[in-house]
């Protein structure tokens, strides 16, 4: 059977059904608001789109443009864990949340309570384009609780103290390591490869393997993927739409002159 995901791009399985399997999924962040950059970015290969409405300047609108562009599902990073925020970003379509500093279970069960439809929470309804703007509106809200991917971000070393409770909060469907934000909660920033961030991300892949919970990481370079993939990592976002632009634009400088 084929399926929107949730909206636009038909595939053959749900994103957050693919997330929660397990399986392999590859991805990048996109920060620029021209839409024909995730419209080329996800017709390069890619499995996601990570929309960041965190640190990008794309509001709400923007992010949505994004998404109908994109060829492959698209997951927006929101700028916080409020409950109109969470409501707005998925009536725009996107296949999931991606939720920044989660430190606590009290937090997690929050968001995932803003993003399921009653009974499982508070999700306010809305006709946007994720109901095909009305049209759609009885599959739509059918199916969206289950449909609808919750991943939180562990980007500080309160999250890794608190991670066995954070992940045991149904409705979290993934861990995602943010190393940056973590070093500089450690007094390391930037120091990601420093033995105590590498700990610290040690022990939230050991609770995720134990509690059987998908992990994610980001990452600068597919080069520096492959030791988190080995170690069972299965949701990786790989660079950034700016800098990768900008890497292969200097490779061409170096190269020619």
């Amino acid at each position: 059977m084929e399926h929107r995901d949730p909206v636009g791009t038909t595939v053959s399985e749900p994103f957050a059904t693919r997330l929660r399997r397990g399986e392999r999924l590859i991805g990048s962040f996109v920060t620029l608001s021209a839409p024909e950059v995730s419209e080329a970015m996800s017709a390069a290969g890619l499995d996601w789109l990570i929309i960041d409405c965190e640190h990008a300047p794309l509001d709400p609108m923007l992010a949505q443009r994004l998404l109908q562009a994109a060829r492959v599902p698209g997951v927006l990073r929101v700028p916080d864990s409020q409950e109109a925020t969470l409501k707005r970003a998925l009536d725009t379509g996107a296949a999931g949340v991606l939720v920044p500093m989660v430190n606590t279970a009290q937090q997690a069960r929050a968001i995932v309570s803003f993003c399921k439809y009653p009974p499982l929470g508070t999700r306010g309804v809305g006709f946007a384009r994720a109901q095909g703007y009305g049209f759609d509106f009885q599959e739509y809200v059918a199916n969206a609780n289950e449909s609808t991917a919750v991943i939180v971000q562990v980007e500080h070393i309160t999250a890794v103290e608190n991670i066995e409770s954070i992940i045991a909060v149904p409705g979290v469907d993934a861990v995602f390591v943010g190393p940056y934000d973590l070093s500089g909660s450690m007094g390391r920033l930037g120091q990601v490869d420093h033995i105590d961030v590498l700990a610290a991300i040690e022990g939230v892949r050991l609770a995720c393997e134990a509690a059987g919970k998908p992990l994610g990481i980001y990452v600068g370079a597919a080069a520096a993927a492959g030791p988190y993939l080995e170690k069972g990592f299965t949701l990786l976002a790989v660079g950034i739409d700016v800098m990768l632009l900008g890497q292969a634009a200097r490779q061409i400088a170096q190269a020619l002159k």
